[in-house]
């Protein structure tokens, strides 16, 4: 599955294959578990995401809610978009010392962790990075980051 229409995360869980449910669920509930307050869970462009609500942050370049976090179950992988991974940032930095000590290879590209079982990621080092970044510090990153 590449994209989904699912209005809900419980019908984007509920469209998937057992097995493939299974594997995203229990990155959503990992997700859901050590994310920050002040991110709001939707489906945003066919994929479960966590946004900075526009009543919090409005000025972003698309005028939609500034996304820090997507998961979704693609046609061959699994992927997780981890927004505030830009190059050289401490959350990257730690990422990859997290995945080399727990003996895993980090599949990443510029935002985007993916994996084709459970087992391929470093759950703890993942709740570390999700935990890291409040919605005041990704922020401050997107603006830091964001050309003018």
């Amino acid at each position: 599955m590449a994209s989904s229409k699912a209005a809900t995360v419980n019908a984007y869980l509920a469209e998937l294959p057992v097995e493939r449910r299974r594997v995203v669920a229990a990155v959503h509930a990992l997700v859901n578990k050590h994310l920050p307050k002040g991110y709001d869970e939707s489906m945003r462009g066919g994929m479960i995401g966590w946004t900075i609500p526009l009543k919090r942050y409005a000025d972003t370049y698309n005028k939609q809610p500034l996304a820090y976090l997507s998961l979704a179950a693609q046609k061959h992988f699994y992927a997780l978009y981890l927004m505030c991974d830009y190059p050289g940032s401490p959350v990257v930095t730690a990422l990859k010392a997290g995945f080399g000590k727990a003996g895993k290879k980090l599949d990443m590209g510029k935002s985007c962790i993916r994996f084709r079982k459970l087992d391929d990621l470093a759950l703890d080092a993942i709740a570390v990075a999700v935990a890291s970044v409040t919605p005041e510090d990704y922020i401050a990153i997107y603006e830091a980051n964001r050309k003018k």
